[in-house]
């Protein structure tokens, strides 16, 4: 008997399902982790951070607000740290926490609705998003292909930012394909060329 250990071909997810576009915000990458026993860290995109040792105050404004970001549960919670003093600023004088799992929270003062699933046979609600945070915007939902990411762009372009209204500098787009659980970003500006080497 052969000691390796048999490896599947993995699953592969269907094109035509459901996508959303949100607008991708030009702040700093943040995230909120709670562990099963309410311990919670924050974190950047390359490290974790504290009040004493911050990126753009976000640890600060995590830790003051700790008992509505509890809400969230346990997990990690990706979103961007955007606004004042940020970044593209969008002309705010404060800043936010936009989550970017858009599907899973229900902004208050709205009835939840079903999350889209690649099984559309699993039922799951959205929960309530506490009164802290923000979501990215959702520009666009439906099936794949009959989406036209570069026409939502160019409608962003336009039209200016959904998060900051009247902002008319927005950063793109983030095409989130649910069944495959992938997200894919396109900018208005240098979408061809690495942001590392723009720096």
């Amino acid at each position: 008997m052969n000691d390796e250990q048999f490896t599947a071909f993995p699953k592969m997810a269907r094109l035509q399902r459901e996508v959303l576009i949100s607008e991708k915000i030009d702040g700093t990458n943040a995230q909120v982790y709670i562990t099963d026993d309410g311990k919670m860290l924050f974190g950047s995109r390359t490290r974790w951070i504290t009040p004493g040792d911050d990126n753009f105050g976000f640890a600060r404004w995590a830790t003051d607000n700790k008992e509505e970001l509890l809400k969230l549960g346990p997990g990690r919670h990706f979103g961007e740290w955007w606004g004042r003093g940020i970044q593209r600023n969008y002309g705010l004088s404060e800043r936010r926490f936009s989550l970017f799992n858009v599907a899973r929270w229900c902004p208050h003062g709205e009835v939840p609705k079903a999350i889209p699933t690649a099984d559309p046979r699993n039922v799951k609600m959205q929960d309530m998003l506490p009164a802290c945070c923000h979501l990215v915007p959702i520009l666009w939902q439906g099936l794949f292909p009959f989406c036209w990411p570069n026409h939502i762009l160019a409608r962003l372009s336009n039209g200016g930012s959904h998060a900051a209204p009247g902002f008319m500098r927005p950063e793109g787009i983030v095409v989130f394909h649910v069944a495959g659980n992938v997200g894919f970003k396109m900018t208005l500006d240098n979408d061809g060329v690495p942001k590392s080497s723009l720096k």
